[in-house]
């Protein structure tokens, strides 16, 4: 009888720890089962670009398209970024890449290319020519698709003609196409040599944070619609 008690007590105590760790790995299951709804439901926003979109030198979750992920996650906003940059993409191989992309559903398309083409002095009727023919592409395979055109400058080095010309290739083709337009993607960052990599093209951790305001200017508000 005297160790009755102390065996009961013991009893007891198992039980209440048993049904603690049930509790905790109930919860545990139904947090599981949110996330897996959440990202069923989830938006799609598909960053199509090149060495600017990838964060070269950078970790990933250094560049642009992850600190846009990080606002949309600080405001509770049900939308995964896509980060689809290839380091040395032109207009003309983005073009050959885009079908697969397509692959999976997207409700918003950033397009990110042309520095490349500026850089290699490739005319900017092919480069007007091949951002047209994406935005085609993106739009017969979903016409719901929000689309927005990333606008890109080149330094002054290529001669006037060709840099005057290279620049209007942007807002023309969103004005004709009707899509959204981020004026000058590097706005506040290009030829600046604290924001930019000894490259002195791409940006550092801290330039990647300017580009995402410039991006998330244009893109914040398509999300309230």
């Amino acid at each position: 009888m005297r160790n009755l008690k102390p065996k009961l007590l013991l009893i007891i105590m198992t039980l209440f720890l048993s049904c603690g760790e049930q509790k905790q790995e109930q919860k545990k299951q139904v947090e599981e089962k949110e996330t897996r709804e959440e990202k069923k439901t989830a938006k799609n926003i598909l960053f199509f670009g090149d060495s600017l979109t990838a964060g070269m030198g950078l970790d990933p979750n250094e560049a642009f398209p992850a600190v846009i992920q990080e606002k949309l996650d600080s405001l509770g906003l049900n939308y995964i970024v896509i980060n689809a940059g290839l380091s040395g993409e032109t207009t003309a191989s983005g073009k050959n890449r885009i079908d697969w992309v397509l692959n999976q559903e997207v409700d918003i398309f950033v397009l990110e290319l042309g520095a490349n083409d500026g850089l290699r002095g490739i005319p900017p009727r092919e480069t007007r020519k091949n951002l047209q023919e994406i935005i085609k592409i993106v739009r017969k395979k979903n016409p719901d698709t929000r689309i927005i055109l990333a606008g890109m400058q080149i330094p002054p080095n290529m001669g006037p003609e060709y840099t005057a010309e290279f620049r209007k290739i942007f807002p023309e083709l969103a004005e004709e196409n009707n899509v959204e337009l981020i004026p000058f993607l590097l706005e506040d960052v290009a030829g600046n040599p604290e924001l930019n990599q000894e490259d002195g093209i791409h940006p550092t951790e801290e330039g990647h944070q300017i580009v995402a305001e410039n991006v998330w200017e244009v893109l914040k508000p398509m999300l309230k619609n």
